[in-house]
């Protein structure tokens, strides 16, 4: 798929989840919140409920950008731990390297914090690590690799050049930009994630099938 098709699929799944997936997703919604078309700006019949769990679901499945049995194995564990299962399944997810290197600053996207993972260009202690699911613990050290420190893209993000599309920088991580290193100091707390879904209904969508 080219980079123009994935756009423009990101910027349709944003419409249908109510979310900006990406920088370009966000400035197309701001521009034309309603989907094309003449009946683009109609009001949506009332969706069942098994519709709104669907979607919520769908919407913190989209936003770590992992598939449905990755998710599903990740909920089952929230489940089987200690606490509120919609609340321990966010911050296990938010425990991923690619969701840490994105809310450190080093990508603009959750895609190219996938990327830069699977390229072998993030160390963890010292080690590359090429896993996006890989769990990071609290004290690990994330850092870029010598040799990729002065590639361009990584001196935009040394730069602060993702601080206008990307949330501040969670308490629960230590991040020295110009370093293009981050250490995870605890665990989240799922009010302190940045992302967008009503975990309730998303525990509720799995205990319903």
């Amino acid at each position: 798929m080219s980079t123009k098709s994935r756009t423009r699929s990101k910027t349709r799944l944003s419409r249908a989840l109510g979310i900006a997936l990406t920088p370009k997703a966000a400035r197309y919604l701001e521009k034309r919140p309603y989907a094309p078309g003449e009946h683009g700006r109609t009001k949506r019949k009332t969706d069942s409920d098994y519709a709104v769990r669907l979607r919520e679901k769908q919407r913190l499945r989209a936003q770590y950008g992992i598939r449905e049995a990755q998710l599903r194995i990740v909920f089952n564990e929230a489940r089987r731990t200690a606490g509120l299962t919609g609340e321990n399944l966010v911050e296990l997810l938010e425990l991923r390297l690619d969701a840490l290197v994105l809310r450190a600053g080093f990508a603009r996207t959750t895609a190219q914090a996938r990327q830069m993972v699977v390229h072998r260009h993030i160390l963890v202690d010292g080690q590359i690590v090429d896993r996006p699911s890989f769990r990071v613990k609290p004290g690990q050290l994330i850092h870029v690799k010598a040799r990729s420190e002065g590639t361009e893209p990584f001196q935009v993000a040394a730069a602060g050049g993702h601080a206008d599309v990307l949330p501040k920088v969670p308490p629960y991580l230590d991040v020295e930009l110009d370093k293009l290193q981050a250490r995870l100091i605890r665990r989240p707390k799922r009010a302190e994630v940045p992302v967008t879904a009503e975990v309730q209904l998303v525990v509720e969508y799995y205990a319903a099938r």
